[in-house]
């Protein structure tokens, strides 16, 4: 197939020019391979497609007829060349990501926010999802990255690290404990306690942490949002189990504070995750670069870098 493609473009050329010098010249080949090229494709379609005359040459009705579907066919071709061109310079294309509302609103949106500034004409979607549930559209190739919390395997996935999240324990200024008191586990699971549903993989870590200590908890409250932890927290409704760089804005404000504790549940880390042996698109890489660069910025001691939450 690939031989016929080169043989339907110098078709083409000496179709266009009317002329197998000119056709040549414009190849850089010789006259000899132009009409070595006529006659293959010739042989191989079994019709004349040209016609000699005192000025050149002229299309038979077959070539004519072959003509049309070629220019257009060659046409489509050199448009998707450039479109690919345009893509590795960033001037069009889509990126599509999958992460949670929580890291979608509390480490995406302000590179999300740069990242458009910077390159208007990438289209950008979202896709939210637990972490197993974007690693799943992943897989399914129905994202270009995955924003996730939980270990990835380094033989599956191509992982960068974007940053540590820590578990805290909050509640309301004025709900009834003891903010100066460090409560053991067991105290914290006596607590109404307001927690992410059971499919957060958030949720899954704290319990599988109670767990290996001999505590189980039993929530009041189970809902699907961050957000919502910190405003039923804020209003009194329990004690809510949060990430601390995703509530920073509460915990500024003073509406939730955290309550102490004699133990320290282990960081996380939110990772970005491509497949590995899977090249990324000209705008998913350049996204993951970006990423990188601003999260070098974002812990340099020269820059200061806040998250922000509703």
């Amino acid at each position: 197939m690939a031989v016929k493609l080169e043989l339907y473009r110098v078709f083409h050329e000496v179709a266009r020019m009317g002329n197998i010098s000119a056709a040549a010249q414009n190849l850089f080949i010789s006259q000899s391979a132009v009409s070595q090229s006529i006659k293959q494709l010739e042989e191989q379609l079994q019709v004349r497609l040209f016609s000699r005359s005192t000025k050149g040459v002229y299309l038979t009705s077959e070539g004519k007829l072959l003509q049309e579907y070629i220019s257009h066919a060659l046409g489509l071709i050199q448009s998707g060349e450039e479109k690919l061109a345009q893509s590795r310079q960033l001037l069009t294309g889509e990126l599509i990501i999958g992460a949670s509302d929580t890291v979608t609103k509390t480490y995406l949106l302000s590179r999300l926010e740069a990242f458009h500034r910077d390159y208007p004409d990438i289209r950008i979607r979202i896709l939210n999802g637990t972490s197993h549930m974007v690693l799943d559209y992943l897989h399914a190739g129905q994202v270009d990255i995955a924003f996730a919390s939980d270990d990835q395997d380094p033989a599956v996935y191509d992982v960068r690290h974007c940053v540590d999240t820590h578990t805290i324990f909050v509640a309301a200024p004025d709900y009834p404990c003891d903010f100066s008191h460090a409560y053991s586990m067991e105290e914290i699971a006596a607590f109404p306690l307001i927690l992410l549903e059971r499919k957060a993989s958030s949720r899954l870590y704290l319990e599988q942490y109670f767990q290996q200590h001999g505590v189980t908890i039993q929530p009041e409250i189970e809902l699907g949002s961050h957000n919502l932890l910190i405003s039923l927290a804020r209003i009194g409704l329990g004690v809510a189990c949060v990430t601390e760089e995703f509530s920073q804005s509460g915990l500024g404000r003073g509406v939730i504070l955290p309550l102490r504790t004699d133990f320290t549940i282990p960081p996380r880390a939110v990772t970005m995750c491509t497949l590995q042996g899977v090249t990324p698109t000209s705008a998913a890489k350049r996204f993951m670069d970006f990423i990188s660069e601003s999260n070098k910025m974002a812990y340099d001691p020269g820059h200061s870098y806040h998250f922000t939450n509703g």
